[in-house]
């Protein structure tokens, strides 16, 4: 199905195993190395793998489908993290047609739903060509060839019991994975001739979706540490296709790239020390002015902390027209940052309340972020409330919210609050 879409959209089709499969890319190596070893991909790996392909020319210029991916709400979350930009999402089970194809998706969610005795038994069906490595099906995809048939054989894995197993980890991610994509949801009947399935599919990928965004919206997101913003963020860049501004990435992304401000920029990097509002603003002020962001909006998160930095962006003429502060304890906050943990083997991220490791052998190796250590946050949240009240004074007609609570719920709020008028303020 996946590969039928894209030949009809003159799409690129990105799956594991071609992201894996990429010459020339040490990202694409690691990922090799990973998966003949544990016979799977880190996910943070696989969504940076994502998006260095995403990045690339044919992708731009012709879009794109993942197939595959994501097949975890861990990976859901990442993806929309990063800011990865899809316009629809299609969820199904294993098939005798071929991969999933599934990608983060902002408006729009295609289930493709069967019963799972039906799965069973198509995927029993299925035959592969050793020589050219064609799948076939005995009832619905037969050679004619009688050469071709000879040599088919039955592939690995297939078997009822194999299936099965596969179709209770597929139920089990795909129950947590949808709710990341709520009100956007589409189920399609896979248990009809494969042609109608592919002729609803591609009817609603082409379908246009409207958006209830104010026109050129420039959103700005305040908040301590941890209280959210970036997947916020994300999450606003998917449903009304603004531009995903990080102030700390567009700095990363100055020095990495050796632009003309790296030099400026690396010395602040290497003292692990403030760089100047100066700097800031002139890398902050190249990327708001660039097309994309004055066509289409943006939402800006990481900039401005304190009431000088607000002064300053105000006066680079970059006035918000929506603005939401997020409140997050000191508890939460802590909950959320000090239990991460990282595998220094496989690169796999934990979180020991949320995503435990799954066996003592990785709890044992776990490490921890410096940066995460409940001193440096609680001096972050410091920090950040000290300004808070100047910043929501200056801001007069912001909206605060309790981030503490599930993400999408505060998106929603965020989303009623760019979508509907401001509320006018008793002084």
């Amino acid at each position: 199905m996946a590969m039928w879409l894209c030949k009809h959209l003159n799409s690129n089709l990105l799956s594991v195993g071609n992201l894996i499969a990429k010459e020339f890319s040490s990202l694409a190596a690691d990922a090799r190395r990973h998966y003949q070893k544990f016979k799977t991909v880190p996910s943070m790996l696989l969504i940076r793998l994502v998006q260095e392909r995403l990045s690339e020319e044919d992708c731009v210029r012709r879009g794109w489908i993942l197939d595959g991916i994501p097949e975890t709400r861990e990976q859901a979350l990442m993806i929309q993290t990063v800011g990865i930009v899809p316009r629809h999402v299609s969820e199904w089970p294993p098939t005798p047609w071929g991969p999933s194809p599934r990608a983060a998706a902002p408006r729009s969610t295609i289930v493709l739903s069967a019963p799972d005795t039906v799965l069973i038994e198509r995927n029993l069906g299925k035959r592969l060509d050793p020589q050219t490595g064609e799948v076939y099906h005995t009832t619905f995809d037969w050679p004619p060839e009688s050469e071709i048939q000879k040599r088919l054989m039955v592939p690995a894995g297939i078997s009822e019991g194999e299936t099965a197993l596969k179709l209770l980890e597929y139920h089990r991610n795909i129950t947590r994975i949808l709710p990341s994509y709520p009100k956007i949801l589409k189920v399609i009947p896979a248990d009809q001739p494969c042609v109608d399935v592919f002729s609803q599919a591609l009817t609603y990928v082409q379908s246009i979706h409207r958006s209830n965004a104010p026109f050129t919206p420039r959103v700005l997101l305040c908040g301590p540490v941890g209280s959210g913003k970036s997947l916020q963020a994300a999450l606003l860049a998917q449903k009304y296709g603004l531009v995903n501004v990080c102030c700390g990435q567009l700095l990363k992304e100055a020095v990495a790239d050796k632009s003309k401000y790296c030099e400026m920029i690396l010395p602040f990097f290497e003292k692990e020390t403030a760089v100047p509002d100066s700097i800031i603003m002139k890398v902050l002020s190249q990327r708001l002015d660039q097309q994309d962001c004055v066509e289409r909006g943006w939402v800006l998160h990481g900039f401005p902390r304190d009431l000088d930095q607000a002064h300053v962006l105000d006066s680079w003429g970059y006035k918000p027209n929506r603005v939401f502060f997020l409140n997050v304890p000191f508890d939460s906050i802590a909950e959320r940052l000090t239990l991460r943990r990282t595998d220094p083997v496989t690169g796999e991220r934990y979180h020991l309340m949320y995503k435990p490791p799954p066996t003592m052998e990785i709890q044992a190796r776990l490490l921890q972020n410096p940066k995460d250590a409940e001193e440096r946050i609680k001096l972050r949240m410091d920090l950040f409330y000290r300004s808070a009240a100047d910043l929501e004074q200056f801001y007069r007609q912001a909206i605060t919210l309790n981030g503490d609570q599930d993400p999408y719920t505060v998106f929603e709020y965020i989303e009623s609050g760019i979508i509907n008028p401001l509320p006018k303020k008793v002084p």
